[in-house]
């Protein structure tokens, strides 16, 4: 009960001033109509139609992403360049994101795994659970019929075939080929590929027709046959690398046969190759225009080609040009390039600063995670990010990145299930202790136990394919 003398001043102050408060009756709305008296606090996601990443961390909601879905509407081009220091969540990233895009019937994805732990690639589990044997590439495996990529298999075309020999000679030599080497390479080539008719041309011909070119060469530019040789000489020598030196049994033979093109995920295992070596850059090249030449069809299959260490790539201008290409068709055939760096100074101060920038380019899609304070500036400068991404950059935790998707900037929390989780769990050798190490029973156990629950997590995904018609994404 109130005051009598509280009532009566107020009754008072009321008759001299007027009502000094007014009262508000109730009113009902709904969300929709009462979403304006609350300030944005993200900016709009991408739709809700593709592969789930996780969350934006600012507005809480589900972050989803899918190239295929965006391209032509918010986005340019297909391709996703994906940068951060080791051990803050990209190759998590990847691999959830690869599992997740094969829940759709129309995909199909090639991996370069350059990376390894235990003997083996980092992709090995998720192909085991697939059902699927990686393509080792091995120089010494290949020495006991392993697996071998010709670089003159017939499924390749003349002029890509000549194209991939310039490459391969041009990183190997570290410049490229002056007039006279590249005449005596592309009469050598010619003539191998018209008169090898009975079984498929093999580099051995070509080093052997180097060698000893016909007269027919040298007559047909009015030059001593002596001089076709000259020219051809370090030519050979590069090539003979391949054939009979530290990098032979992998190329210097016909296509191994029982490759399957035709498999959900195609993992090429390049481990065993040094990191730092010539081999890298070249290796990754030839995979790149076989594969160009073999496994890119006009099918209306939408395919994703994941490049490990894409450095080797970007960074060497021969083996950029010859991915250019690659890149520019493979917009019309459906392909989605997904190259992973760990700095992007690795590449935009390197010999291939044109080809890299033009590679950059095509990439309308960046994942940036955490980086140094200078990288991140550097990052920013390069790929255009507005400022407060900038600033954020180096304060990121693992597994939360910046995403640039064509102008469109979020932080996002990648999110990986319980299920997930055994097969994207590739630090061991840094996370066991020596005490672990020597329990093997308990080590292999659980080892068992995280692959049933990886089989029966990829079964559950092809159960779910086989019961569905189509893909729901177009």
């Amino acid at each position: 009960m109130r005051d009598p003398l509280s009532v009566l001043t107020e009754s008072f102050t009321s008759f001299l001033f007027g009502k000094v408060e007014t009262t508000r009756p109730p009113v009902r709305t709904s969300t929709g109509q009462a979403q304006a008296v609350y300030l944005p606090t993200a900016a709009p996601g991408l739709g809700d139609s593709g592969v789930i990443i996780g969350r934006e961390v600012y507005s809480g909601k589900g972050y989803i992403y899918d190239p295929f879905q965006l391209y032509g509407q918010q986005l340019p081009a297909p391709h996703w360049l994906v940068l951060g220091e080791s051990g803050n969540g990209k190759s998590a990233l990847e691999k959830t994101y690869v599992m997740r895009q094969l829940r759709f019937k129309d995909r199909q994805v090639v991996v370069l795994d350059a990376q390894g732990e235990d003997g083996v690639g980092e992709w090995n589990l998720i192909a085991q659970a697939l059902g699927l044997t990686p393509i080792r590439l091995d120089p010494t495996a290949a020495l006991d019929m392993g697996i071998r990529l010709n670089p003159l298999d017939p499924a390749i075309t003349t002029t890509g075939q000549l194209a991939l020999l310039r490459t391969i000679i041009e990183v190997a030599m570290g410049h490229s080929l002056d007039e006279r080497s590249g005449f005596a390479l592309k009469v050598a080539h010619a003539y191998v590929n018209e008169t090898i008719i009975d079984r498929q041309p093999v580099l051995t011909d070509i080093v052997e027709q180097l060698r000893h070119p016909e007269p027919e060469s040298a007559e047909a530019m009015n030059v001593a046959i002596d001089d076709v040789r000259a020219w051809g000489l370090d030519v050979a020598l590069v090539i003979d690398r391949l054939v009979d030196g530290d990098l032979r049994g992998m190329f210097d033979g016909p296509t191994t046969v029982g490759i399957d093109l035709d498999a959900p995920l195609i993992v090429f295992d390049l481990s065993h190759i040094d990191r730092n070596s010539i081999a890298m850059p070249i290796l990754m090249a030839i995979v790149g225009v076989w594969l160009e030449h073999t496994w890119i069809r006009p099918d209306r299959k939408k395919r994703i080609f994941l490049v490990e260490e894409a450095w080797h790539i970007i960074n060497s201008p021969f083996v950029a040009q010859l991915f250019q290409r690659l890149l520019k068709f493979g917009r019309r055939l459906g392909l989605s390039f997904v190259a992973v760096v760990h700095h992007l100074s690795d590449v935009v101060d390197g010999a291939a600063a044109k080809e890299a920038a033009a590679i950059l380019k095509m990439a309308s899609t960046r994942t940036i995670y955490a980086q140094k304070a200078d990288e991140a500036r550097m990052t920013g400068r390069v790929l255009g990010l507005p400022r407060w991404a900038v600033e954020i950059i180096p304060s990121l935790t693992p597994g939360i990145a910046v995403w640039d998707v064509n102008g469109n900037v979020q932080v996002v929390k990648h999110l990986i299930s319980e299920t997930e989780r055994p097969l994207v769990f590739t630090d061991r050798a840094m996370t066991e202790s020596s005490a672990d190490h020597l329990a093997d029973d308990a080590l292999r156990a659980a080892e068992l136990e995280a692959e049933e629950r990886a089989a029966a997590f990829m079964e559950q995904h092809l159960s779910d394919l086989d019961d569905s018609s189509e893909s729901t994404v177009a």
